[in-house]
C-alpha cells in the first residue's frame, strides 16, 4: 500500500467502533483544549507585557548603579572613605546606597557602545492642579526615554524648550476635565517645595494621556524641560554638593545584539557598576508568569498522558477484532512494515482530530471570553487581551497531540505488524 492509501484506510478504520473512537477523541480533546487555552493566556500577557515596555523605560538603556562591594554588615565594619558618598535609597529604613558623581558620568560614557549618560534626579513634586479646581498629590517617572502608551494627544518632545506632561488617566476627572479630549493642551500647574521649605508653581503643559497599563507606575512622564524646571525649584537653597551626586543614571546604546549587550554590562561592572535593562527589571514577572503557565501545561500534558493509554486500549482491541483481516492481508502480500504503517497512522489521526476540535474549541472559546473581559472587567487595561493564539503555537500543540498518540499506537502497530498469517487466520 502507498502512503495515501494507507491513510484513506487508517481513516476509515479509525470510525469502525464509533462510541469507542469518540470517547477516545474526547479525552484528547480535554489535554488539547487545557493546552490551547493555557498556552493562549501566556500569549496573551507576553503580548501586552511587550506592548507595554515604554510606560516603564527605554529599550536601549541601562539603568546604573555603582556597586556596593561593602559585604553583609554582620560581618563588620567597613573601613570609612572620605570620597564615597553615600544616599538614603528605597526600601527598609536607613538604607543607603553609592551616589554617583560627575567623573562616574564621565567614566560610564567612556564605555564602548554607550551613547549617552542621563542623570536620574529624583523629582519629589507637591501637587497639580488644573485652574481653581481641587489640588491633587503628583508623582513622576524617574526614566528617561520614557514614551507610554497614548489614550489620547501626542508623545513628549524633549527637544522642545516648553515644559510637557503627559498624565495618566486616572487624573482626568479629579482635576476637572471632561475627558480626554479636554485635558490635552490645557496648562496644569505643578506645585514643588524647596530645600528652604518655599512652594513653587511650575506651570506645564498636557500633551497626552497615558493608558491605563499593567506596567506603568501611576505618575506622570515629563520631558526635558519640565524635569530641569523641577529639578532647579526643587535645588533651590540646597547645598551646590548636593546638586551634583545621583544615585542612578540612564545610560543609552545604540541597539544592540545580546551578547554586545552583554559585554557592555560586563564592562560596566568591572568598572564597579550595576547595570540593568528594561528586561532585566521585567524579567522577574515574566518568570513568575511563565512558571504558572508552564504548571498548567503540565497538568494538559498530564490529560493529554492519560489520553494515550486510551489510544492503547482503543487500538489494542481494534487489533483483537481485526485479527483475521491483518492475516488476510498479511497472507495477500502486505508486509509488517504497511501494517504497522496503517495502526500508527490511525493513532495518529485520531490524535489529530481530539486536538485540532480540542484547539478549535479553545479558539472559538477563549476569543469570546478575552473579548467579553476587555470590554468589562480589564476594560481599564486598554489593549490587554489576555488570551491570544498564535497560529505557531497552536499548531506546535497539534503536532504535540499527534506525536503522543502515535507514540501511544506503536504497541498496538507493533502487536499487528508480528502477526503471523496462518495463526492470524485460523483466529475466532
Amino acid at each position: 500500500m502507498n502512503p495515501l492509501e494507507i491513510l484513506k484506510t487508517a481513516m476509515a478504520n479509525s470510525f469502525r467502533s464509533k462510541l469507542r473512537t469518540l470517547l477516545t477523541i474526547l479525552a484528547i480533546f480535554v489535554g488539547a483544549f487545557t493546552l490551547t487555552i493555557t498556552n493562549g493566556l501566556g500569549t496573551g500577557i507576553s503580548n501586552y507585557i511587550d506592548s507595554q515596555i515604554a510606560a516603564v523605560g527605554s529599550s536601549n538603556s541601562f539603568t546604573v548603579a555603582k556597586t556596593d562591594t561593602s559585604g553583609n554588615p554582620a560581618s563588620g565594619p567597613k573601613k570609612y572613605d572620605a570620597t564615597t558618598k553615600v544616599l538614603a535609597a528605597g526600601g527598609r529604613p536607613g538604607s543607603t546606597q553609592l551616589a554617583l558623581g560627575q567623573a562616574d558620568l564621565d567614566a560610564i560614557g567612556a564605555i564602548p557602545g554607550i551613547t549617552g549618560v542621563t542623570p536620574v534626579t529624583r523629582l519629589s513634586p507637591d501637587f497639580i492642579q488644573w485652574n481653581d479646581h481641587d489640588k491633587y498629590q503628583l508623582s513622576v517617572s524617574p526614566l528617561a526615554g520614557a514614551q507610554p502608551q497614548l489614550a489620547a494627544g501626542a508623545p513628549l518632545d524633549d527637544s522642545a524648550a516648553q515644559p510637557q506632561l503627559i498624565l495618566p488617566s486616572s487624573y482626568v476627572a479629579p482635576l476637572g476635565f471632561a475627558d480626554n479630549s479636554q485635558a490635552v493642551g490645557q496648562d496644569a500647574t505643578i506645585g514643588i517645595t524647596d530645600a528652604t521649605g518655599i512652594m513653587h508653581s511650575i506651570t506645564a503643559r498636557i500633551t497626552g494621556i497615558e493608558q491605563s497599563a499593567l506596567l506603568g507606575g501611576g505618575g506622570a512622564f515629563i520631558n526635558k524641560s519640565l524635569s530641569t524646571a523641577l529639578a532647579d525649584a526643587q535645588g533651590t537653597g540646597a547645598p551646590a554638593a548636593s546638586k551634583s551626586v545621583w544615585a542612578n543614571v540612564t545610560a543609552s546604546f545604540a541597539p544592540s545584539s545580546a551578547a554586545q549587550v552583554n559585554d557592555m554590562k560586563g564592562k560596566l561592572a568591572a568598572a564597579g557598576y550595576t547595570a540593568q535593562t528594561l528586561d532585566d527589571r521585567i524579567g522577574t514577572v515574566k518568570t513568575v508568569i511563565n512558571g504558572i503557565i508552564g504548571v498548567l501545561d503540565a497538568f494538559a500534558v498530564i490529560a493529554l498522558v492519560a489520553a494515550g493509554f486510551g489510544i492503547v486500549n482503543t487500538l489494542l482491541m481494534s487489533v483483537q477484532e481485526r485479527t483475521r483481516e491483518i492475516g488476510l492481508m498479511k497472507a495477500m502480500g502486505m508486509g509488517s512494515g504497511s501494517v504497522f504503517a496503517l495502526f500508527s497512522t490511525e493513532a495518529a489521526f485520531i490524535g489529530f482530530l481530539g486536538s485540532a476540535i480540542g484547539s478549535a474549541a479553545a479558539i472559538g472559546l477563549g476569543t469570546a471570553v478575552s473579548g467579553a473581559l476587555a470590554r468589562g472587567p480589564l476594560s481599564d487595561l486598554e489593549g490587554l487581551h489576555i488570551l491570544a493564539f498564535a497560529p505557531g503555537s497552536v499548531a506546535g500543540v497539534i503536532l504535540l497531540v499527534m506525536a503522543i498518540a502515535f507514540i501511544a499506537g506503536t504497541l498496538p502497530a507493533w502487536r499487528a505488524a508480528r502477526q503471523n498469517p496462518i495463526d492470524a487466520l485460523r483466529y475466532e
